[in-house]
């Protein structure tokens, strides 16, 4: 490809009160030195000093600070202002690989069929360090392995390492803006039923996890919400019968990391 057939990119950072990360979220985007990006932070009306990070940037990103209905409202009023060919979501905690645009550009190019993809995605901390290796890697196992069935049963798509095509907006429609935790999975649903990702086998992003995040602090809850949006789109007993088992299992799981962590944390104080 050469500088005049880059397809436009557009980044959507839905954001609220995230002074403490936002800039290193930024930075991980138009690091990315990508010759045709649109970057766009929707901030919910931040108070932290968010908005002082955001006039730093200016020319470099678009942004708007104003109440919104939380996320996925957030997201949704970003895809409208947007006019990019290729579309993703980055939250204001996560962070992109370097080089993660420019792979993802060739792909699409190189296979105009393909509707949306998904790579790999890190588990970081608060200082940028890699942890929870062991579930990255059974994630990368369930990817290469990607069936519709399998998306029914459990949830193997990280929404940061994840994009796809103006025309899937246009045919599925925006976020559901009543689901406020698991709406990437709702949206990996409605689109796998018709077309299947294309998997890159590198990583493309890293997702945040720390005690005051939303994933975090309601990691049941999240899980319990994607058992209950897959049976929206599954009349199979059996996959419903296992996405329970695999429900309580990755609960059990994160239940055990928790706890490790706060030991952890005890003995260090």
């Amino acid at each position: 490809m050469n500088v005049h057939t880059y397809p436009k990119i557009a980044i959507i950072t839905p954001s609220y009160n995230q002074a403490q990360f936002i800039e290193r979220t930024i930075l991980s985007v138009l690091g990315q030195n990508y010759p045709n990006l649109e970057y766009i932070v929707m901030d919910g009306g931040s108070r932290d000093g968010t908005v002082d990070i955001l006039r730093k940037y200016e020319g470099s990103l678009t942004w708007v600070s104003e109440k919104d209905k939380g996320q996925a409202d957030a997201i949704n009023k970003g895809m409208a202002r947007s006019t990019g060919d290729i579309i993703a979501y980055l939250n204001s905690d996560d962070v992109y690989e370097p080089g993660a645009l420019m792979r993802v550009a060739e792909y699409f190019s190189f296979h105009p069929e393909v509707r949306w993809l998904t790579g790999k995605c890190r588990i970081i901390d608060e200082r940028d360090r890699e942890v929870r290796r062991p579930i990255t890697a059974y994630k990368n196992f369930l990817l290469r392995h990607y069936s519709y069935p399998l998306l029914l049963v459990t949830n193997p798509v990280s929404q940061p390492a994840t994009f796809w095509k103006r025309s899937a907006v246009d045919e599925f429609g925006p976020f559901d803006e009543n689901e406020h935790l698991v709406m990437d999975y709702d949206y990996w649903l409605r689109m796998g039923k018709k077309y299947p990702p294309a998997v890159l086998d590198s990583y493309l992003a890293g997702f945040r996890v720390y005690a005051l995040s939303k994933t975090s602090s309601s990691f049941l809850t999240t899980f319990e919400r994607e058992m209950l949006l897959a049976r929206k789109h599954s009349t199979s007993a059996l996959l419903n019968g296992l996405h329970r088992v695999s429900y309580l299992c990755i609960s059990a799981v994160y239940l055990l990391l928790n706890a490790v962590g706060r030991l952890r944390t005890v003995r260090r104080s």
